[in-house]
């Protein structure tokens, strides 16, 4: 067999689970880094200064780059091989890491940042690849699922990985312990994973991915900046209009490109669109939830780092119990896929409401929030990843990995921004002072009644941040799940004709 050939169908990679708990491992130290910077947010305040716009550019320079490159990278991937494409991965990723470790300014670790989403987008656009090139066809859902999970708990345990480190090391620690997971990971990748390419694979998309990055970058700028310089500002609405018009070129530029990033045929198929709107809004939900719920853990209810990362603990631990013991798989094949979808957004958004209302009340409202948003990934994550990939050609792997990534990383990138947004802004108009950030309206609080009341202003911007995620995961989970049972029902009928 020749080495860019995938292993057979009929049996599978003999390594597959082996080889699945590797590609795993990668992609958990890349996902890790999408939360990990959330606790460290009050020592990155005061060490480097950072206003929130700095902390927010942190951790959207990271999933933005990833989202325009995830693409150009799948289809590098499909055409030069899956293999060599994670080996660059891990040792960018390994780079980005120590530089990042090392920075001493918000401007060079934002760079850093940069950096490391470059490696990271190389590394994501080839683990759900190679997963659906080793296993059988029989075995895609069950393999997903794990993968899936893996997915969940990176952006979940980012957290309390942060908070232990943080507890013993200066912040720069949560990145130098990348080092050693990329290292093993790329003598793993090395020695267990097989090549594979098509032969047939698109050149890359440079101009799209050029294109995708600015307007994405361009859109959440506006977004972030809002607050701060109000929403009919100059800045705001010319980094707007920048983000439409590079959009539509973009979405113009894939539609007349022979080998588009996006080929904009997938939206034909109601499974793809599906699963697209409910890709997006998931990770909305979560990464905004998670990057808020954090700092009020911190500031408004004093915990310690370690402590706050302990306290999101249960989301992740949700999300591994339901998907590795195989119970959310049994859910989705008895209810089906379309339902098994809503009803996981659903608890999404009950436990984006559960946090929104009973968060200021102590953690029980937290706890539970955080065990239904689990709940809800459990179920909803790897029936859409599955349906997304499902949708796409084989060969094309690679792309349809990217896909999935960017949906991923964007609707992260995009949480973060617009429910960091919404509190920024019913902060500012509770507590009209001059402070960039609550740490230093704290700081300036003439005494503790006044102390009180900024956090009381900080835990009423939580409750209407999550309220809007709420919104959000409800309504796309109902979206995702109607077109999902609109393409099985035509699917049904093209059987019977």
């Amino acid at each position: 067999m020749p080495p860019s050939a995938p292993a057979p169908a009929a049996h599978g990679h003999p390594q597959r689970w082996l080889i699945l708990g590797v590609i795993c491992l990668a992609q958990l130290t890349v996902l890790l880094d999408n939360t990990v910077l959330n606790v460290a947010i009050p020592s990155l305040t005061r060490e480097l200064g950072a206003a929130t716009s700095d902390i927010q550019w942190m951790i959207n320079a990271y999933s933005l780059v990833q989202s325009g490159l995830l693409l150009t990278a799948g289809s590098a991937a499909d055409r030069y091989g899956r293999k060599k494409l994670l080996i660059a991965g891990l040792a960018l990723f390994g780079v980005g890491s120590l530089v990042a470790g090392l920075a001493d300014s918000s401007g060079q670790l934002i760079a850093a940042r940069a950096g490391m989403g470059v490696g990271g987008a190389l590394l994501l656009t080839t683990t759900l690849a190679v997963v659906m090139q080793i296993f059988t066809p029989e075995e895609h859902a069950k393999a997903i699922g794990v993968w899936a999970a893996v997915n969940a708990l990176g952006f979940a345990i980012g957290p309390l990985v942060g908070g232990f480190v943080l507890n013993h090391f200066w912040w720069g620690a949560i990145f130098l312990i990348n080092l050693p997971v990329a290292a093993l990971g790329l003598a793993a990748v090395v020695a267990l994973v097989p090549e594979s390419k098509s032969p047939r694979g698109d050149r890359p998309d440079l101009l799209g991915a050029l294109l995708s990055t600015i307007g994405m970058a361009s859109l959440v700028f506006a977004i972030i900046s809002g607050p701060v310089h109000g929403w009919t500002s100059a800045r705001v609405l010319v980094s707007a209009a920048v983000a439409v018009v590079v959009l539509a070129l973009f979405a113009h530029w894939e539609s007349r490109v022979p080998y588009p990033m996006l080929d904009l045929h997938f939206f034909r198929d109601r499974r793809f669109t599906g699963a697209v709107a409910g890709a997006v809004l998931i990770t909305f939900g979560m990464g905004g939830a998670l990057f808020l719920l954090t700092q009020h853990l911190q500031y408004v209810l004093g915990y310690g780092p370690l402590e706050a990362g302990l306290r999101t603990a249960p989301l992740a631990l949700s999300v591994v119990v339901l998907n590795f013991s195989g119970l959310s798989a049994r859910w989705t094949t008895r209810l089906g896929t379309p339902v098994a979808i809503a009803l996981g957004m659903t608890l999404m958004s009950g436990g984006l409401v559960s946090i929104a209302t009973l968060a200021d009340r102590g953690y029980g409202g937290t706890l539970l929030g955080l065990l239904l948003i689990g709940a809800g990934c459990a179920v909803a994550n790897p029936a859409m990843a599955h349906a997304i990939m499902g949708a796409i050609p084989p060969e094309k792997a690679g792309v349809g990995a990217g896909i999935n990534g960017t949906l991923a990383e964007f609707g992260n990138g995009l949480g973060v921004a617009v429910l960091g947004a919404v509190l920024n802004s019913r902060f500012a108009a509770l507590i009209p002072v001059t402070a960039s950030s609550l740490p230093a309206a704290l700081a300036s609080a003439d005494g503790e009644r006044e102390r009180v009341r900024v956090t009381d202003a900080f835990s009423s911007g939580l409750a209407t941040s999550q309220l809007v995620g709420a919104v959000a995961v409800l309504l796309g989970g109902f979206l995702a799940a109607a077109l999902l049972h609109r393409a099985q029902r035509a699917d049904s009928e093209v059987a019977v004709a």
